[in-house]
């Protein structure tokens, strides 16, 4: 069964009972009603004889006369009828004509007269059950019965005929429900089972670009939302994962053939087994490199990249510089520092910033200007480092960005993975990074980072430039 039946169907049984209990309650309340109705017209009838014997001005000793009094002034309501029985034998009855002749009934005439207490009872007829009540009346000598019988059936039929007419409606009301409950239930389960189509083609096409559109703002368009969020996730998952295989395929089969080429050819004499072995043993670092640099890369789209915490930016830059000073003999500055902190990793800026460094170590010469600097502009916070080497080609300035390029005009015996890694860095802070040409000559990286988590500490003087000048050896 499907869960849009289910569903259905589980509604329709409250539903049904509910409208159970409906009828059920409007049967007892209005078959109370109408019993209570009944015993108070008896009561009643009971009553205006009572007064009209009190008040009648008929000689004592003459029963039939009072009795046939009382019938003449006293009609019967629809389905009642009177009549009176007087030394055991049946007197007169109420002039309009009954469902059913009680009188014909011998047994019940001799068992009513024989009445010498008022009381009330029940008895069958052909219209019928009847609710009666009888009388006794005494006139001197004279012994009676006074007869007030209601066909309860005919009362009970208006009750019958109302929870009919409720019952009625009720199941029309379930028909109703079981048809909008259905037209709903499909409208409500779409979305889920568009989500169950998806994931079904999705396994049997591997194809993570589907997307379901389900407008509204209610749950069921939160899970479809949802939905599309993981399969977002999984696609990145995937290109990641797809990237790191093609880019580690790409990038290692080179050094492996180099290694495997070398081991072939290696002769028996020592010198040529120990230039072997130092090539093999060059080749396998740079493999190394190559996969810690894929598997930065990898972890870069993941939860958890970042380790935020406080950043001073000024302690950033100055240790920046400290750690960089061994890469290379170049006059060294730091041009300025940004008296702010901000929610960030201090490790993976450092990473970016010592990767910049190095590309600008690379590309320089012995006594050449890098530098390096922090600021605040504006909503952003900025990191840079400055060289004053060839500079980087307009048409290079995006590409270069990208894993395994290197630069046209700055060629280096690198993989070709350090800027990828820092633009990595730079968007899993929310910001990136660009390169521009430096004044004087150079080129300019800027690592640009929102400012909507900073916190300024200070007035924000730009402190003179730092130059330190490390003479060649």
């Amino acid at each position: 069964m499907s869960a849009r039946a289910r569903i259905v169907g589980w509604m329709l049984l409250v539903v049904a009972l509910a409208l159970g209990v409906s009828v059920f309650a409007t049967w007892t309340l209005l078959h109370a009603r109408m019993e209570g109705r009944v015993n108070a017209e008896l009561t009643n009838e009971v009553a205006k004889l009572n007064n009209y014997v009190e008040s009648a001005d008929t000689p004592v000793g003459d029963l039939s006369a009072l009795l046939d009094g009382h019938l003449m002034v006293n009609a019967p309501d629809a389905y009642e009828t009177f009549f009176s029985i007087v030394n055991g034998e049946i007197g007169h009855r109420s002039y309009a004509r009954p469902l059913a002749d009680l009188t014909a009934d011998e047994a019940l005439v001799t068992r009513l007269a024989q009445a010498t207490t008022p009381l009330a009872d029940w008895v069958d007829s052909p219209a019928g059950t009847v609710r009666y009540a009888v009388i006794p009346v005494e006139s001197g000598a004279e012994r009676g019965q006074f007869v007030i019988a209601i066909f309860y059936d005919h009362h009970l039929k208006e009750v019958v005929d109302a929870v009919g007419a409720v019952a009625v409606t009720a199941v029309v009301s379930l028909v109703m429900a079981g048809l909008a409950g259905w037209l709903v239930a499909g409208r409500v389960l779409a979305p889920v089972r568009l989500v169950r189509q998806a994931a079904e083609r999705i396994n049997d096409s591997s194809d993570l670009t589907r997307r379901l559109n389900v407008p509204g703002n209610d749950d069921v368009a939160a899970l479809a939302g949802t939905f599309n969020h993981m399969l977002d996730r999984l696609e990145r998952a995937f290109a990641v994962q797809r990237d790191f295989v093609d880019d580690a395929g790409h990038e290692l089969r080179t050094p492996i053939t180099v290694i495997r080429g070398h081991l072939e050819l290696m002769g028996d004499e020592p010198e040529d087994r120990a230039e072997t072995i130092a090539l093999v043993t060059d080749e396998l670092i740079r493999m190394n490199r190559i996969v810690d640099d894929l598997l930065t890369l990898a972890k870069a789209e993941q939860p958890g990249f970042l380790a935020l915490d406080d950043v001073e930016l000024a302690d950033l830059t100055v240790s920046v510089l400290a750690k960089a000073r061994p890469l290379g003999e170049r006059t060294w500055r730091v041009e300025e520092v940004a008296d702010a902190s901000i929610r960030a990793d201090g490790q993976r800026l450092t990473q970016a910033m010592m990767q910049l460094i190095a590309n600008a170590v690379r590309h320089t010469q012995v006594g050449d200007l890098v530098a390096v600097g922090s600021a605040v502009r504006g909503a952003e916070v900025v990191l840079w480092v400055r060289d004053s080497g060839p500079g980087v080609r307009v048409q290079d300035r995006e590409r270069i960005f990208a894993r395994f390029v290197r630069g046209g005009g700055r060629t280096h015996e690198g993989a070709g993975l350090g800027l990828a890694i820092v633009r990595s860095i730079a968007e899993a802070h929310g910001g990136d990074v660009h390169v521009v040409s430096a004044d004087g000559g150079g080129a300019l990286f800027v690592i640009g980072i929102p400012f909507e988590n900073a916190r300024r500490d200070g007035a924000g003087e730009e402190p003179d430039p730092i130059e330190i000048m490390m003479e060649p050896r």
